[in-house]
């Protein structure tokens, strides 16, 4: 497997929204990222930080009318990125999981890079925005993503006070698990992680 920068550029244009930008896998945790909603800015940044990615990403949408094409669109373009990044597949963890304390909030990320798409979303919100960001919208970026990478993504709040501690302490958890499941094992440099031949 080289040692190259795994990376891929993306591009997703609807009559709704228009996102473009670069994921590099093998970064160093820099970040450029507007997608007009100021909170999920910020857990796009964090998520690139703590999972050592390097992210650009432009993101424009329908806002006036709602957040959720923007946020949906943004989750299914990472997901497609990260995918088209490790291209074959052959040799990595293939899957990973991190549990997270944020202060008063423990969370756990489990990720499986499977090629089946799945996403279960438990982050007991109980408030209908989280900074300037549709609360219920979470759930749907994380369904986004799983789409686009073909991964199945747990995502779960054991414990914890702070909605927005909630929600930080999944981003976090989910770059260090997606960090875990895109590694290197250097003992199957050439072998797909599945007995199946294919994922």
């Amino acid at each position: 497997m080289s040692a190259r920068a795994r990376s891929a550029r993306f591009d997703r244009r609807t009559t709704e929204t228009q996102i473009a930008g670069r994921l590099v896998i093998d970064g160093g945790g820099r970040y450029q990222v507007s997608t007009g909603i100021r909170f999920l800015d910020h857990m796009l940044e964090l998520f690139t930080r703590h999972g050592g990615f390097d992210l650009t990403l432009d993101a424009t949408g329908d806002l006036d009318v709602d957040q959720h094409h923007t946020v949906e669109d943004i989750g299914i373009s990472l997901g497609e990125a990260v995918l088209a990044a490790l291209g074959d597949r052959k040799g990595i963890n293939r899957a990973g999981y991190f549990l997270m304390p944020m202060d008063e909030t423990l969370a756990m990320v489990a990720i499986d890079l499977s090629g089946r798409p799945h996403a279960v979303v438990d982050l007991k919100l109980k408030v209908k925005k989280v900074g300037d960001l549709q609360a219920e919208l979470v759930h749907d970026f994380f369904d986004g993503f799983a789409t686009g990478a073909r991964a199945n993504v747990h995502a779960k709040v054991l414990y914890g006070r702070s909605s927005h501690h909630h929600v930080e302490a999944v981003f976090k958890a989910f770059a260090r698990a997606l960090r875990v499941a895109c590694s290197r094992d250097a003992r199957l440099a050439r072998m797909l992680p599945s007995t199946k031949g294919l994922l």
